[in-house]
Formats: structure tokens, C-alpha cells, sequence
């Protein structure tokens, strides 16, 4: 974040220098936790499912999964889904892990980026909203993004801002009346633009001098989710 009083070089060399670091903490992290991770639930459990983005590997949550476990006593699942898949194939993986999940537990998804459009069409086109109490997304272009287009891959015809698919979510964002948490960055050059993250019906929080990989590190972003997963919680018991 800019500090206070700083000169606009200075901010700016901040900002870029932020991302810079997240981007090289995800390299750094996506060796890890490529095969589904889903520790032991019981009914009454909070579960913290964490949805990764494009050309990513669930490795790179390490650092908001410790914290979650460690801060409200979830229990964090996570899988990696393919470079390039589209969202309802990561989606259709998102059902079978949460299958493996006992009724009774808590399911709530958290998605950076394309990770968050995966957990909203989850909820409203598969009825995940049977199991999911919440869902909460990180920078996630849903009203598109224009790299996409240049993405000869399923996910770039999923995530451009003409997609038919964002458009459905969009329209239906009120099927399963599960509750969602749009977590933005102001100065994200991936998603350009607020308007294009925040999701319809959803409680917008924008994060200023934070970019698109920041939020994944960014000790605010932690703040705001765990305290989304005690009030949920304490909202349900």
C-alpha cells in the first residue's frame, strides 16, 4: 500500500517493486501442492477451499493457507488445475473435491482471479449452492479482461469481455443466494478497471495500490477473508 506523503515516483516504484515480489513468490511456490490436498473434516467444520488462476498451481496459497489454519482454525483444500482449462472443466474438479467433503462441514471458496469465476459457476450452474455458505474472489475479471483474447486456450474464450459464460453469471448472480465478497485491487493492469471485478449483488471491497498478484500476499487481503469466515460462521451456528 502507498504510504502516506510519499512522492508519486516513489509510489510507484513501491507498487511495481510489490508486484514484482508476488510474482516471483509465485514462481517460487508453484512446485508446490500440485496433487489435491483435503486434510481431515468432521460435520460442523469450517472448510476453506482456495481456488487458483491462470498459469498457476495451487502452491501458490501456501502463505494464506498457513494463516487461515492458523488464524480461525479452518481447514484449507486446495487442487491444481491445468494451465489453460476452461471453467467448467475446473469446475467439474471443484465438485469432486468438495463431493469428498462430509455434510455438515462449512465449504467456503476463495478464488484469485480465474479461481473466482470457477467458485461462482460452481455455485450457480452445478447447485453447489447446497454446500457452499460463501464465496469470496480475488481479482477476478468478471465482466472480462482483454488479455484473454489474446489466450488461444479454452479459459481465453471463457474470460474476454464478451464471454456469453460471464455474461450468464452475471445475469443469475442471484441463483443459490450464496453470499460473495468481491476482493479488488486498485491499480490491477490485468483486470482493468473496478467495474470489471466486482460481481452484481456482492459486497465490493477495493484494495488501493495493490496489484492484480499482490492480493494473493497481501496481509489485508488475509485480514478480510478470515474475518468473512468468522462472521459466516458465526452468521450459521
Amino acid at each position: 500500500m502507498f504510504q502516506s506523503g510519499s512522492s508519486p515516483s516513489n509510489a510507484l516504484q513501491d507498487f511495481f517493486g510489490a508486484e514484482a515480489v508476488s510474482s516471483l513468490r509465485e514462481v517460487v511456490l508453484m512446485a508446490r501442492d500440485l496433487a489435491p490436498v483435503l486434510p481431515a473434516v468432521k460435520p460442523g467444520d469450517d472448510v476453506v477451499v482456495l481456488l487458483h488462476g491462470f498459469m498457476a498451481t495451487a502452491g501458490v496459497f501456501r502463505p494464506m493457507r498457513a494463516r487461515l489454519e492458523r488464524d480461525v482454525h479452518a481447514r484449507v483444500a486446495t487442487f491444481t488445475h491445468a494451465p489453460g482449462a476452461g471453467v467448467k472443466r475446473i469446475a467439474r474438479q471443484l465438485e469432486a473435491l468438495v463431493r469428498r467433503i462430509p455434510l455438515g462441514a462449512r465449504v467456503h471458496l476463495v478464488g484469485h482471479s480465474l479461481g473466482g469465476v470457477v467458485a461462482r459457476w460452481f455455485v450457480q450452474e452445478m447447485e453447489g449452492h447446497a454446500r457452499v455458505v460463501q464465496t469470496i474472489s480475488l481479482g477476478s475479471p468478471f465482466g472480462g479482461t482483454p488479455v484473454a483474447r489474446r489466450l488461444p486456450v479454452l479459459v481465453g474464450a471463457d474470460l474476454h469481455e464478451g464471454s456469453h459464460l460471464l455474461a450468464r453469471l452475471r445475469a443469475r448472480a442471484h441463483v443459490g443466494a450464496v453470499p460473495h465478497t468481491s476482493i479488488d485491487a486498485g491499480a490491477d493492469r490485468l483486470v482493468v478497471g473496478v467495474r470489471n471485478a466486482v460481481f452484481p449483488r456482492s459486497d465490493a471491497i477495493v484494495l488501493e495500490g495493490r496489484g492484480h498478484n499482490s492480493l494473493l500476499f497481501d496481509e489485508e487481503v488475509v485480514r478480510i477473508v478470515a474475518g468473512r469466515i468468522r462472521s459466516r460462521r458465526a452468521s450459521l451456528i
